[in-house]
Parts: structure tokens; sequence; C-alpha cells
């Protein structure tokens, strides 16, 4: 589904940080840094990136699983951040539910127990709960291993169970750490395919943090993660300013400095800058071509395999994969 402007927000983060204090001689760890997300109802977002990168713990702290060092989480207008117990345990049940990459299933629950527990949770009776429990396994090609306890079942078998668990109450939102991590290729698309169809027919919403190029690109638009901050956005609909707050220039240890694409555009594009101040904290830059750098626009053609874009505003060829570059339009 579209990512509208009219449509309330089902997920925010705001200036989200989150350290692990350690006593190891390397110090705390940083995983978070001062994320901004803002999620609409309907919405499918992947955050991608490298192993280390903060995925999962952003997944946490946006589930409430995990409270963030600083920052809030909003989940459907409930500042997430200032509730406990049974308030924050009642918000999670009524709207979202996690798939997590291990399955988390309960160890001594046969497979269809475990997807009826969350219905008892809420209240549903048992017969009811078995029921449905039934259909969502049918559902994920499962109905045959439905007494079989977690021990008796492979990897592949147990995230599907997982994943029955989790679409059984009807979530408005769904969290998932690499949801088809598991499973083989056909299983996986059987997957993304009851994915799509709850985010396009029912309105649910996805937020998947994943390293699969095939399940980010079921997203609307896909967030990089790296070093625990955002550092791009790719996507059809995709709103910069969602990135500008929280984003910095990375500089590493060997003086290579990582900026933005769309700042770079902001301050006139590739080309030669000066150093005009440098401070402790403090980096002025003077580009010495900037006046003489006219307006960016998309490339027309692909500069590695010459594919020709035409009208498109596709950000990525889809004949080699390549990101669309910016140039500086004709005069």
């Amino acid at each position: 589904m579209s990512n509208d402007s009219t449509k309330k927000s089902i997920l925010e983060a705001d200036g989200l940080y989150h350290v692990y204090e350690s006593k190891a001689e390397d110090g705390n760890v940083v995983a978070l840094r001062g994320l901004y997300i803002n999620m609409k109802e309907g919405e499918a977002v992947a955050v991608v990136g490298p192993s280390g990168s903060g995925k999962s713990t952003l997944l946490k702290c946006l589930g409430g699983l995990m409270k963030p060092s600083a920052g809030s989480v909003t989940l459907d207008e409930n500042n997430m951040t200032r509730l406990k117990g049974k308030e924050l345990v009642r918000l999670r049940q009524k709207t979202v539910s996690f798939i997590f990459q291990d399955g988390n299933l309960l160890p001594h629950l046969n497979a269809r127990d475990n997807v009826a527990e969350p219905l008892r949770n809420q209240g549903v009776r048992s017969k009811e709960a078995l029921k449905r429990a039934d259909e969502m396994l049918e559902r994920l090609s499962m109905p045959h291993r439905a007494r079989a306890l977690p021990m008796m079942l492979s990897g592949g078998e147990q995230q599907r169970v997982a994943i029955a668990r989790a679409l059984i109450t009807n979530p408005r939102l769904i969290l998932a750490d690499e949801p088809t991590g598991a499973l083989d290729p056909v299983t996986g698309r059987a997957v993304l395919d009851i994915f799509k169809e709850l985010n396009e027919k029912e309105g649910v919403s996805f937020l998947i943090v994943t390293h699969s190029k095939e399940v980010a690109a079921f997203a609307n638009r896909s967030l990089e993660l790296r070093d625990g901050r955002f550092v791009a956005e790719h996507g059809a609909e995709i709103d910069v300013e969602d990135l500008t707050e929280g984003r910095e220039l990375l500089i590493d240890d060997l003086g290579t400095v990582t900026l933005p694409p769309d700042l770079l555009v902001r301050i006139g594009g590739s080309g030669r800058y000066s150093v005009a101040v440098a401070e402790s904290g403090m980096l002025t830059l003077q580009g010495e071509s900037y006046s003489t750098i006219g307006e960016l626009v998309l490339s027309a053609t692909c500069p590695a395999c010459k594919h020709d874009y035409g009208d498109s505003d596709e950000q990525e060829c889809p004949s080699c994969g390549s990101s669309r570059p910016m140039v500086e339009a004709s005069s």
C-alpha cells in the first residue's frame, strides 16, 4: 500500500538511542544513535544493513520488548516508553505481533497449541482458538505437523509455526526479524505472498529487518542502517525529511567521509571542497566550484550497463541493479 500522508501513524520513534553498558576494555556500546521513524497505517518498511548495525536492537525497542536509553516510541498514538506492566502488554496484544529469526516457540507446546496460545491469552475459548490455529497452519502448509513439538520440527517448520502464531491475532502491525531467513526459497516466497495479501487487502503494516533483497523489495520503502544510524532511504515514495534530523556525516578512523546522498545534493554535489573552519566538534567546508554546479537531476542512462530510464523515476537500474546517480542538468 502507498505511503499516504493523510493516514495516521501506526509507529513512530523520536530521537531513539540505546546503549549497552559494558565493563570491558572497549567500554559501552552505542547500538542506536538518535533514530527517527514515522510509519503510516498500511505501510510496509524494510530496515536493511550489515550484522551489528543495530537492526535487532531497533526492532526490540520499537516493539516495547526493550526500553531505549533515550528517546520515545509511539505505537498507535500511545507513548510506549511511558507504559509499564499490564498497560504495555494490552497495547501490544491488540496492535502488534512479532516474528523472530529463531522462532521463539514454547518448547512444551505442540505446533497447534503454540499458534493458539496468543488467542487464549486474549481470552478466546480454547476450542475456538484451536480451530483458528488449524486454519492458519493449513494456510502455511503445516497441518501435518500440527501435533509435533518444536524439537521435532526443522528450522523452516519452526519458522512457519512462528509466522502462523504472529498472524493468528489479526495484528495491525507486524515486526519481523529475518522472517524468511530459515525458509527455503519456495516457502519464503509463499510467506511473502501472504504478507503482501495482508498488506494490500487488509491494511496490515509491516516493519521487517532483513538482509534479503527479495524481502526488502516487498516493502514500500527501505531504510539503510549502519552503526546505529540511518544513512539512506530507498523506495518509490520516500521522504528524505524522515532522515535529516537524525542523520550524520560519518568519518571513520582512516578519515574516509560518508555523506548521505540527499545532503550531497544540497551542498552542490561532488566536487572539490576546502576546509574553511576546523575546530573540535565543528567542520565547515567551502566548495570551490559550488557556484558553477547547476541543477542536479537523475541520470537518463545507467553508467554501468547503459540502460535507458526514459521517463521512469526509478532509483535503481532494473537491468544491473546499480544505484541511479544524480547528474548536472544540461543547459
